[in-house]
């Protein structure tokens, strides 16, 4: 079960990576958002590292890639003002169904 709390965590710090990209295209936050993107990028790695301990490499890829993409869709739009339309949400539904699939076809 720990196998999967990493991943899934990973999965989360994932998002960090591109938010601290996105902030250092911003005025002062050049240093800082590229530093930010590089912690959350060792993290998330790191993460990874510990759940293909037990998780199968293709299912562990697939879930934090997953995990990634659709939290960092969220958060674009949430925070960030990135553009909603129906097919967006709907290939974010996808996404996360697929997640959902291996993680119930997973030992």
């Amino acid at each position: 079960m720990s196998a999967w709390f990493y991943l899934i965590t990973a999965g989360l710090l994932e998002i960090g990576w591109p938010l601290g990209l996105n902030l250092a295209q911003k005025s002062g936050w050049r240093v800082p958002g590229i530093i930010m993107a590089v912690l959350f990028m060792a993290a998330s790695g790191y993460c990874l590292f510990l759940a293909q301990k037990t998780i199968p490499m293709g299912t562990a890829y697939a879930v934090w890639t997953g995990i990634g993409a659709a939290g960092a869709f969220l958060v674009g739009i949430v925070f960030l003002g990135d553009a909603s339309s129906l097919g967006r949400w709907l290939g974010a539904a996808l996404i996360i169904s697929g997640v959902v699939v291996m993680k119930l076809s997973s030992n």
